[in-house]
């Protein structure tokens, strides 16, 4: 069987240095934001190319964390809009509501299923205060539009960078410097993922970053001076050092999977398959490869019993959820259409090339 994603072999590369970091942060005996987490905090930092890092438990509290933080400096208040793609995972949803902040859901762009620009501006209210772009499967939104769109409409623009770590935009810079502040997360399964549950915040916001420093660690200033009502969210040093190691190799393993995905572009042939549209290599890192078949059920049955593992990203979208059924009746046509079609191949790493060319010789075989 070829899994979807084995994390054993797509780690084994780092296993030696993973268990010597391990047995130095034992011996030192310093496990919570301690050296490992200011330090990836920079290295982060530079490579996205933004002023401040902050780490945090993992990546909805990195969501969440901004928006209290907006909150706290006056630029957010209960009840305000924020726009959200309809089709992301649940996560970016359950920040905006966790927040007591109101989620709008907006319909994706049909060829690259990310956020529509030309259609925020039918739903930008008096109480719109913020957007809130994903890089949907590793690709850019369209940075250049969202950003004049907030602009001229005085909107707070947020990233949920959490598939797309190291991107590139046209000029240069990468995810989590294309917004005012962006929301990592390094689950395991991420392009760069931790062996547990991590985020972090990047922004160029000095203030917005103080205060995002105070809100994951009780608000606190000091050991026991506390400014704010704050959280428990704090990077977990371990795995920051393991991060630190995995950093240094998320552009070569990024390239990997840009290979790969042309690999699949380049050679499967079926006129029941949609393959994703991408414009530009350098703004995708392929943390998911999903195509589209109107047979969807069928096709992953086929795989499957022919040896392939696939999965669905995500089989229910966030207005047919029942802890959103205050969205049941929402008319999003195209995000249904997709959530009925979409079907995510294996694609990372350490995929070997006679695995991938078995794939590719049974997607384009399907009938």
């Amino acid at each position: 069987m070829i899994e979807f994603l084995d994390l054993n072999k797509v780690n084994a590369k780092f296993e030696t240095e993973f268990k010597k970091e391990f047995d130095f942060f034992l011996n030192k005996g310093k496990y919570i934001l301690s050296d490992q987490v200011l330090e990836f905090e920079k290295e982060f930092a530079t490579y996205c190319g933004t002023k401040y890092c902050v780490g945090t438990g993992n990546g909805l509290d990195a969501l969440q964390l901004i928006l209290e933080a907006y909150k706290l400096l006056g630029n957010l208040n209960e009840g305000d809009e924020v726009i959200v793609p309809a089709n992301t995972y649940i996560a970016s949803v359950l920040a905006i509501s966790n927040a007591k902040l109101t989620p709008i859901l907006i319909e994706p762009e049909i060829n690259t299923y990310n956020i529509d620009v030309d259609k925020i501006k039918t739903l930008i209210t008096n109480k719109t205060k913020a957007i809130l772009g994903v890089h949907l499967y590793g690709q850019l939104y369209d940075v250049s539009a969202l950003k004049v769109l907030c602009r001229e409409n005085n909107l707070i623009l947020i990233e949920d960078a959490a598939q797309a770590h190291g991107a590139i935009y046209s000029d240069g810079r990468k995810s989590g410097n294309v917004s005012d502040v962006a929301a990592f997360s390094f689950y395991p399964t991420k392009n760069l993922g931790a062996l547990g549950d991590a985020g972090a915040v990047t922004t160029n916001d000095e203030e917005l970053a103080n205060v995002i420093y105070k809100l994951r660690s009780y608000g606190r200033t000091s050991a026991y001076t506390n400014d704010i009502k704050g959280y428990n969210s704090r990077l977990d040093e371990l795995q920051a050092s393991f991060l630190r190691i995995k950093l240094k190799k998320l552009d070569n393993d990024n390239e990997m999977r840009r290979k790969l995905a042309k690999f699949y572009l380049n050679n499967i042939k079926s006129n029941d398959i949609l393959l994703p549209i991408c414009k530009d290599l350098n703004q995708h890192v392929f943390h998911l490869f999903v195509i589209r078949s109107k047979k969807r059920t069928e096709l992953k049955d086929y795989l499957y019993k022919n040896g392939v593992e696939t999965l669905i990203h995500y089989p229910i979208p966030v207005h047919l959820q029942k802890a959103y059924k205050e969205f049941s009746k929402s008319n999003l046509p195209i995000t249904s259409k997709l959530h009925n079609e979409i079907l995510s191949l294996p694609l990372h790493p350490a995929l070997e090339l006679n695995e991938i060319k078995t794939i590719v010789d049974l997607v384009s075989n399907f009938k």
